[in-house]
């Protein structure tokens, strides 16, 4: 089968098309035809050789969608399923034609959402559905997620307006984007090229700030948006595109008995994925969330896609055609 297979971890240039045996079904593991693959943050950091923990050679990819071939009672042929694990981070992944699959670890796609969408779904929607959970979310609390235009971002505010949130805000720093954000029904982001962070959440909560914090940038962006913590609220940080230090004023902590604490998908439980797909599954149903795919590329084109990502930072998921 056809796979795009990180022979070392130095670059773009280190990713190939190759020709490898197809995985077998067994041990739990259902057979997956891929169709679709996300491309994540994630495979940018093992590819650049900045997550120790993964060993060349290594087919990247970490999230995908496909069609079970060879399934069971639970999952029959022909069963549309997306799903993330461990793929493209401890074993090969999904920029390929087949994986096999633990059977727990499958999540069944909506009729509505098509398979290109579907590949672009499980990181994003799990981690945001997972952290705002974790971090108390109710109806009428007010949430912050920065960068609109990111996976998590864009996830996590759908979400929580979806969820019946007070304020579901979001920033940005292109202009460009936010002029997007706005044509796509986004009202509550701020344009971080014509305001401050904390000037912007302010205004639209009128000086309460933001309960709940879910950051998947990090950096800058990180003390920007805990100097608008609510009382009692929390900081979810999960993301470092915007960089991996930053400095923060505690008393935005002490002042206000608020509280930071980290999160990371993989540390949950499957049943606790099932659970939050159920819940996601309904409201990509029901239209009241919807995914955004910026751009695809078929699958030899994947350094391509993983330059794309990473360089121009496009509003929306970027997705390989298998």
């Amino acid at each position: 089968m056809r796979a795009m297979r990180a022979d070392s971890f130095r670059g773009y240039n280190d990713l190939k098309l190759v020709d490898i045996p197809k995985p077998a079904a067994s041990g739990g593991r259902l057979l997956v035809r891929m169709v679709a693959a996300g491309v994540t943050p994630l495979d940018h950091t093992i590819l650049s050789g900045q997550f120790p923990r993964s060993t060349a050679p290594l087919v990247l990819g970490n999230e995908g969608a496909g069609i079970i071939e060879g399934g069971d009672a639970d999952f029959p042929d022909g069963t549309r399923v997306a799903f993330v694990g461990p793929f493209g981070v401890f074993e090969n992944g999904t920029y390929s034609e087949y994986v096999a699959v633990p059977k727990e670890l499958l999540l069944r796609v909506p009729d509505m959402i098509d398979d290109t969408t579907a590949a672009g779904l499980p990181v994003a929607y799990l981690t945001a559905y997972i952290a705002l959970m974790n971090a108390g979310f109710a109806a009428g609390k007010t949430v912050l997620a920065p960068a609109i235009g990111g996976s998590v971002g864009n996830a996590a505010t759908q979400l929580a307006r979806a969820l019946g949130a007070k304020h579901g805000i979001s920033s940005t720093t292109s202009h460009a984007k936010a002029k997007e954000a706005k044509a796509l029904g986004f009202s509550e982001v701020v344009d971080l090229t014509i305001e401050g962070l904390a000037d912007g959440v302010n205004r639209i909560t009128n000086g309460h700030g933001a309960d709940i914090i879910i950051d998947g940038v990090g950096g800058k962006i990180l003390s920007q948006a805990l100097h608008v913590l609510a009382p009692g609220g929390s900081l979810t940080t999960l993301g470092y595109s915007g960089g991996r230090e930053t400095t923060i004023n505690v008393t935005d902590l002490i002042w206000k008995a608020g509280s930071i604490k980290g999160s990371m998908l993989f540390s949950e439980s499957a049943a606790v994925w099932t659970a939050a797909w159920s819940v996601i599954s309904g409201l990509l149903a029901s239209g009241q969330v919807k995914p955004i795919v910026a751009r695809t590329f078929a699958l030899q084109d994947a350094a391509m896609a993983l330059r794309y990502l990473i360089e121009e930072r496009p509003f929306g998921r970027v997705v390989l055609t298998i």
